[in-house]
């Protein structure tokens, strides 16, 4: 885990810079002056008396005082040098531009050597990087950054952070009028992390919201910081999380891991959080605007009005891949709309409003104004510029003159959309942000914004989570539990079980059976995949036939497991648990037994777990039309399912030093009042 350094204040917010190096370092002393830096920049160079009309130092020895922020453009065997001095001189912090560090240690034998050298050098000083640009501070005009950029000064604004500096330069160049108080990188992340830069810049009241591209979490503890202080400032923070976990170091035995797949629980991880993520840098960009201008939003309704059936059905196709909902319209709003649209126009959501009204500003307010009144939680309209060096915008500017002034008559979170980002111009995006309108680039970006807006909505005003489990695995060889012990331990647990006993030859084995009452279900134990090895019978009536089962299994079967037949049940459902690298433990609920391999229907739970999280799990399955009494069928019972994926996440929680994985496939959920059974079990730990 990176621990965090001392505050990064001094860093990010300097009243002094030194620079240090050549061309890297005259450029960041040109960005400062061309952004108007206020404060004192100091050059340090072993052979130039000056540069850029400023003083060259020799060493950090020679400096006035110590600088409250350095950017270390040298090598990386002099950048560490550099940084042992500055630390020594209680400097505030320093970016490290070098590369050939840890991200380099399968070509250089002594990357990770250098690394942990740098680390070392640095003390509690904060340093960024190595391997970085830096960053770009557009609020005060603090620039250590040895590159060209796009951006300009602002008074506040949106924050992007990255661990990659080319990914920081486009976002810099983007023209899609969102305002960027900071752009920043973080390199390898050697010392301090995108998750404690992002809990610095949340500080500085001119910051709206951040934004964080993400390759590979940096530290589970600072992310949960980083949450808890968004959810206190009421600042939103939004990810694009790319690439996949580190894979978990186990063989896998069981249907669980396969289901989970480790981006799927960064995803849970993220909206356990109330983390919003998303999956391209334009969706990014364009979530930002809207949590810069109005935050998270407090539902997923939305509203869609454009004059074109056309765009009114690609509008509603683009819904369908989200998580939002055209709520239809409320009665009292049909005829305000119906008087400034007239009789042709259908009045629905999405709306085609024709092209009656267009160019006449008081009836698009009017009707506008109607659509808005409809308590959704973000209204848009959708209007595809013209060529500005070609066509006349005249009516379009009239169009957003109405969305204006109907956002303003009703309070209502608007935006504008330009189903093609390019029809929308960098100077309208602007003026429509100056208004309070969002300018949205793209059907789906817009809809992708209000999709990720609502979930942190919906996060934030819900109880906050408890701490994840954080539990340092056990040291010893791991171990696979046979079934019967698996359920011995489940049951002690609070997880219901089948009546049953284990038996080591076949004839005890229908001794058993008669004691327990048939039809019999015989599992061989020892046996990872029964069904595949043959080494499980269901619906075993009498005792020739135990015995027939019990010796056809004996080749591979250490023993048998004796248990009484489950009754029909209502659905089949699988309760897996695995470790995940970055998350810890979670749960996965799905669709068991046979569904599990032809149906794509689980869910993700990160631990500990609330009921209130268990059941939203559970609720979002699509097995749950069979457990709510699909076609006249009865109903499951619930109740008991929810109980007893409790009862399995209560035992994941106290094993989790030594649990690699569980998997309960499947549960059998009865009709309701009549409870749960877990059928089959499989526990695989540290001995």
């Amino acid at each position: 885990m990176i621990v965090p350094p001392r505050s990064l204040d001094c860093l990010i917010r300097p009243q002094s810079i030194a620079v240090f190096g050549g061309k890297e370092a005259r450029r960041v002393i040109e960005q400062c002056d061309r952004m108007g830096f206020a404060g004192k920049i100091w050059p340090v160079h072993p052979r130039e008396d000056e540069i850029l009309g400023r003083r060259c130092y020799r060493s950090v020895a020679d400096l006035p005082e110590a600088p409250d922020a350095s950017f270390v453009g040298v090598n990386r065997a002099l950048t560490i040098e550099i940084i042992r001095d500055l630390a020594a001189r209680g400097a505030g912090g320093a970016v490290c531009y070098a590369s050939g560090f840890r991200e380099a240690a399968s070509e250089l034998a002594d990357g990770n050597d250098l690394q942990e050298a740098l680390v070392a050098a640095a003390g509690d000083m904060p340093i960024v990087g190595p391997n970085c640009y830096g960053f770009i501070n557009m609020l005060d005009g603090a620039l250590l950054w040895p590159d060209q950029h796009g951006m300009l000064r602002v008074e506040r604004g949106v924050a992007i952070l990255t661990q990659s500096s080319n990914i920081a330069c486009n976002i810099s160049m983007q023209k899609r009028g969102l305002p960027l108080a900071y752009v920043m990188t973080a390199g390898n992340q050697a010392q301090t992390g995108l998750s404690d830069i992002a809990c610095a810049v949340l500080e500085d009241p001119r910051v709206t919201a951040v934004g964080l591209h993400i390759e590979g979490f940096d530290s589970l503890g600072a992310l949960e910081r980083l949450a808890h202080r968004a959810r206190e400032l009421r600042k939103p923070v939004v990810t694009l999380k790319v690439g996949k976990s580190e894979a978990a170091q186990l063989a896998t035995v069981s249907h669980t891991a396969s289901l989970a797949g480790n981006d799927r629980v960064s995803s849970a991880l993220l909206a356990r959080l109330g983390i919003g993520r998303v999956d391209t840098l334009p969706e990014l960009l364009e979530t930002l605007k809207l949590l810069h201008l109005h935050g998270p939003l407090a539902s997923a309704e939305i509203s869609s009005m454009s004059c074109s059936g056309g765009e009114a059905s690609l509008m509603a196709d683009a819904g369908v891949r989200r998580k939002v909902n055209f709520r239809a319209l409320k009665e009292e709003q049909r005829q305000p709309l119906r008087e400034s649209l007239g009789e042709m126009v259908t009045i629905a959501n999405p709306l085609d409003y024709h092209t009656f009204v267009w160019g006449n500003r008081e009836k698009q307010t009017a009707a506008f104004t109607a659509m808005m009144h409809g308590g959704y939680a973000l209204n848009l309209v959708v209007l595809d510029f013209p060529r500005l060096d070609r066509c006349d915008a005249a009516d379009w500017v009239t169009t957003c003159d109405a969305v204006i002034d109907s956002a303003n008559a009703t309070g209502a979170v608007a935006g504008i959309v330009a189903s093609l980002g390019e029809n929308m111009p960098e100077e309208t995006a602007h003026s429509l942000m100056a208004a309070g309108v969002v300018p949205f680039f793209g059907l789906d970006e817009a809809l992708a914004a209000a999709e990720t807006a609502a979930a942190i909505g919906t996060a934030w005003v819900s109880p906050a989570p408890p701490p994840l489990v954080q539990a340092a695995i056990a040291d010893g060889d791991p171990e696979t539990l046979t079934e019967a012990e698996a359920k011995a331990e489940l049951a002690a647990a609070g997880v219901p079980v089948p009546n049953g006993k284990t038996a080591r030859t076949p004839d005890e084995a229908a001794e058993v059976a008669e004691t327990l009452g048939f039809p019999i279900a015989l599992k061989g134990l020892g046996v990872a995949h029964k069904t595949e090895a043959g080494a499980v019978r269901l619906n075993l009536a009498k005792r020739e036939e135990i015995v027939a089962a019990a010796e056809a299994m004996a080749s591979v079967a250490s023993g048998y497991l004796v248990e009484r037949m489950i009754a029909k049940p209502v659905a089949e459902v699988i309760i897996g648990a695995m470790r995940d690298p970055v998350a810890g433990p979670v749960l996965t609920i799905g669709a068991g037994g046979i569904l599990v391999e032809l149906l794509d229907d689980s869910a993700i739970v990160t631990l500990p777990a609330t009921e209130e999280m268990i059941k939203a799990a559970i609720g979002s399955l699509k097995v749950r039309k069979l457990l709510d009494g699909y076609r006249g069928g009865p109903k499951g019972d619930v109740a008991a399912l929810t109980r007893t994926v409790a009862a399995a996440a209560s035992y994941v929680v106290a094993n989790a030093s030594k649990l690699e994985e569980l998997d309960i496939n499947p549960i059998m959920v009865l009709p309701d009042g009549h409870g749960v059974v877990a059928a089959d079990a499989l526990i695989r730990r540290r001995k």
